[in-house]
């Protein structure tokens, strides 16, 4: 028998609904900053939001941002469209030039970070405790796929969770479980139109090529809520493995100024836990970004060969015979011919 939900139409979502989102989304904050593009996602989160705020106690106050990279000519019309419906439900707006070159690699990440910094700049100023973006369950599982294609583990294939940290604020997704169908009914109910991105068909990128095989992945069984349950599942699942790591590292592991050390009963550690130990290790020595696949196979040889030396991310890992592993930052790379001072 097939599976049913409340979010498994295309229907607008009732007001009971929206009220019960934001009540859980937005508990105990103080006050929320909106991110709102001009798109139909984050349009529906401010009209529901600003809705939702409106009609009970004691909710948070509620302030909106539109961030423009100056990517498209069009981004000034659209953030005053922003404004103007910002200014309809009577909530303050800013515009926040977070300007990149689009003709640089790596567009979008750079253009998420330079977004994600921002709107934490603003809140900051605002005195919000939390932004809210409008990812959907459709975007969700489009990152699951994305993370999938890049090899990433069980981290990485959790995917978006509805709260995150984010520095000293908190990150909310209040729609992280609604299809996009539903929040354009929501818009269509009340009239409001939203602005197109052409970037979102773009098919340089992944996430629009992904985006345009969706029917063809929906025919196989990846549907959106499937992979949206995967991602649920794999949160509980990295949520445990980080509690364990964490008492494991309380139990094997010895932070000695900038050099961590790694005792030798951690090789009776389930192989996960003694990898995301020595991760840890790394990350706090090296400070430098790992892929998963080169801290396994560096795993394999701590934790395989009596003894050895390899660096990764910044820090170099020594480990001896006894099973004690060291890591420690690793000493600067020289220029081609030129000698370090312990050598002279």
């Amino acid at each position: 028998m097939r599976e049913t939900s409340i979010f498994d139409n295309g229907a607008a979502l009732s007001g009971a609904e929206a009220d019960a989102l934001f009540d859980a989304s937005f508990a105990g904050a103080r006050s929320v900053l909106l991110a709102v593009s001009g798109g139909p996602d984050s349009t529906a989160l401010l009209a529901l939001a600003a809705e939702w705020a409106g009609t009970g106690e004691a909710r948070p106050a509620l302030f909106v941002a539109t961030v423009d990279h100056g990517l498209r000519a069009q981004s000034s019309v659209e953030a005053a469209s922003v404004a103007a419906l910002s200014a309809r439900f009577g909530l303050p707006h800013g515009r926040l030039f977070a300007p990149i070159d689009g003709a640089l690699p790596g567009v979008e990440a750079r253009a998420r970070d330079a977004r994600y910094a921002a709107l934490c700049r603003h809140a900051a100023d605002l005195g919000a405790d939390a932004f809210a973006t409008a990812h959907t369950l459709d975007d969700q599982a489009e990152t699951v796929l994305m993370r999938l294609a890049a090899g990433s583990g069980p981290g990485g294939l959790a995917a978006m969770r509805p709260s995150a940290l984010k520095g000293d604020l908190i990150h909310l997704r209040p729609f992280l479980d609604i299809p996009k169908a539903r929040l354009l009914a929501c818009l269509r109910e009340r009239g409001l139109g939203w602005a197109e991105d052409d970037m979102n068909g773009d098919r340089r990128f992944a996430r629009a090529r992904l985006r345009a095989a969706r029917r063809t992945l929906a025919r196989e069984g990846l549907t959106a809520r499937r992979l949206g349950r995967l991602a649920r599942r794999l949160a509980r699942v990295e949520d445990a493995l980080e509690e364990a790591t964490a008492q494991a590292a309380a139990e094997h592991l010895r932070v000695e100024g900038a050099r961590c050390v790694i005792g030798p009963a951690a090789a009776a550690l389930p192989d996960e836990i003694r990898l995301r130990l020595l991760g840890q290790a790394i990350e706090r020595a090296g400070g430098g970004r790992m892929r998963l696949e080169r801290l396994e196979r560096l795993a394999g040889r701590v934790f395989c060969e009596p003894s050895g030396v390899g660096t990764l991310a910044g820090a170099r890992v020594a480990w001896n015979s006894g099973g004690t592993v060291v890591v420690a930052p690793a000493p600067p790379r020289r220029a081609h011919g030129a000698r370090t001072s312990a050598e002279l």
